[in-house]
C-alpha cells in the first residue's frame, strides 16, 4: 500500500543521517593521521553536530509545520547532504568542527518531518508499527557506515568517504521530490481535521506533557548518542581494535538496533490491536524497553564477545524505547503541531547528548576510564521512563485547547 512505500522511503532518509553522521566516528583513526585528535576535542566535534542538531531540531519541526512535510524534507536533505560532503574538504580540526555543525543543522529536521509524514498518513493503530520502520533505518545507517567506511579507507583517501555518502542524500533528494505528496482529506488520528497555521512553541510549553518527553528524550539520549559516537573509539582505545576489526564486528549492536525498532513498534501496535488501551500499550512497550539498559554499565568488565553482546542489548532497548518516544507526539496531540513537538522534544535529546559527551570527554582523558561513563549511562533511561509515568498520566489525544494551537507563530 501506498502509505507503507512511504514509510520505506522516509526510512531511507533516516538510514543515511546515521550513514552520515557516522562517518566521523568510523573513520576518525584515518581521519587523526591528518588532523590529530584528542578525545576533548573528539568530544567536542560531536557537541558541535548536537548543538547545531538540538535547535534546528526544534526549528526543523516548525519548519515542517510552515513548509509541509514534502518540501520542508527536500530542503533538508539537500542541505545536510552538502554538508557531509564538506567534510572532505577539512584541513584542520575547525573545519571539521564547522562541518560537523552544518550536518547537525541540516539532520536536525530529519526526525520531526519523519514524525509528521506518520502523524499524516497513518491511523493510531498502525503508528507505533510505521515509526518502527522508520526509525528501523538508523540501524540499516549505521550497520552499512563500518563495513563501507572500511572498504573505501581500503581503496582511497578518507575524504572520500564524506564525498560519496554526501551523493547518496542527494540521491534521495530527488526521489523524495518524486514520489511523497500530502494526503488531500487526511484525518489526524484524533478524529479531526487538520488545521493549516503554524503552531507556536510558548502555548506547546504549557503543556506538562512536552516537558515530561524533552526531559525523558534529554536523558535517554545522553545514553544513546555516547553509544552512537563512541562505540568505534571505544574498541579503538579500549579494546585494541582496528579499522578492519570495527569494519568486520561494530555493525552487530547496530543491526540489533534495527530488530528494536521493529519489535517495540510492532510490539506496542499488537497490544493496541489486541484491545489494550493505547495507554497501556505504549508505557508496557517502553518500561520493557528501559528494563534491559541497566546491563550496559558490566561492558568494562567483561571481554570483548560479551562486551558486544551487551551493546547490542543496549541499542536494541534503546531503538525500541525511541520508536516508542517518537509516536508520543502523534499520539497526544494535533497534526498540525506534531512537528513542533517532535522537534522540541529531539531539542532535550541533543542537548542531553552534548552534556553526557562534553562529560564523557573529559573524564576519559582525567583518567577515570570507561567503567563510570558506562555506569551513568546505565541509569538514565529509568529514569526517563519514570518522568513520563509522572507527566503522562495517560496516552491519549488531549483536549485541543486553544493553549495548544496557534495560528501565529512567535
Amino acid at each position: 500500500m501506498l502509505r507503507w512505500r512511504i514509510a520505506l522511503l522516509v526510512a531511507g532518509a533516516i538510514a543515511i543521517s546515521y550513514l552520515d553522521r557516522q562517518t566521523l566516528p568510523v573513520a576518525v583513526q584515518a581521519i587523526a593521521h591528518d588532523i590529530p585528535l584528542s578525545n576533548e576535542q573528539f568530544s567536542y566535534l560531536q557537541s558541535a553536530f548536537l548543538l547545531a542538531y538540538a535547535f534546528m531540531y526544534a526549528g526543523g519541526g516548525k519548519l515542517s509545520d510552515v513548509l509541509g512535510t514534502r518540501r520542508g524534507f527536500l530542503v533538508i536533505m539537500i542541505f545536510w547532504s552538502l554538508a557531509c560532503f564538506s567534510h572532505g574538504l577539512a584541513v584542520s580540526f575547525a573545519m571539521l568542527a564547522a562541518s560537523r555543525f552544518l550536518l547537525g543543522m541540516g539532520e536536525g529536521g530529519g526526525f520531526p518531518a519523519a514524525t509528521r509524514a506518520v502523524a499524516e498518513w497513518f491511523p493510531t493503530h498502525e503508528r507505533a508499527t510505521a515509526m518502527g520502520i522508520i526509525n528501523a533505518g538508523t540501524a540499516v545507517g549505521a550497520v552499512a557506515a563500518p563495513p563501507l567506511i572500511a572498504t573505501i579507507l581500503l581503496l582511497a583517501n578518507w575524504r572520500w568517504i564524506f564525498f560519496l555518502t554526501g551523493a547518496i542524500g542527494l540521491v534521495w533528494a530527488i526521489s523524495w521530490r518524486s514520489f511523497y505528496f500530502s494526503p488531500v482529506q487526511q484525518s489526524n488520528g484524533n478524529g479531526s481535521k487538520p488545521v493549516l497555521g503554524r503552531s507556536a512553541w510558548l502555548p506547546l510549553l504549557r503543556a506538562r506533557q512536552v516537558w515530561g518527553l524533552i526531559l525523558a528524550k534529554f536523558l535517554s539520549d545522553a545514553a544513546w548518542y555516547f553509544y552512537l559516537f563512541w562505540l568505534p573509539k571505544y574498541l579503538y582505545d579500549a579494546r585494541g581494535f582496528d579499522i578492519k576489526a570495527v569494519g568486520t564486528l561494530a555493525w552487530i549492536p547496530y543491526a540489533a538496533s534495527g530488530a528494536g525498532c521493529l519489535l517495540g513498534g510492532g510490539f506496542s501496535s499488537y497490544l493496541v490491536r489486541r484491545h489494550l488501551s493505547l495507554d497501556t500499550a505504549r508505557k508496557l512497550a517502553l518500561g520493557l524497553s528501559a528494563a534491559v539498559m541497566p546491563f550496559i554499565l558490566f561492558v568494562p568488565h567483561v571481554r570483548v564477545s560479551w562486551a558486544l553482546a551487551l551493546f547490542s542489548l543496549a541499542y536494541f532497548g534503546q531503538q525500541s524505547w525511541s520508536t516508542l518516544v517518537m509516536v508520543l507526539p502523534a499520539d497526544l496531540f494535533p497534526r498540525d503541531v506534531v512537528g513542533s513537538v517532535a522537534g522540541l522534544v529531539g531539542f532535550g535529546g541533543a542537548m542531553g547528548g552534548i552534556a553526557f559527551g562534553q562529560l564523557a570527554g573529559y573524564l576519559l582523558d582525567h583518567g577515570s576510564g570507561y567503567g563510570p561513563v558506562f555506569a551513568m549511562a546505565a541509569s538514565f533511561h529509568i529514569a526517563a521512563f519514570l518522568v513520563i509515568l509522572l507527566a503522562i498520566p495517560m496516552v491519549g489525544p488531549l483536549m485541543q485547547k486553544p493553549a495548544l494551537r496557534c495560528e501565529a507563530a512567535l
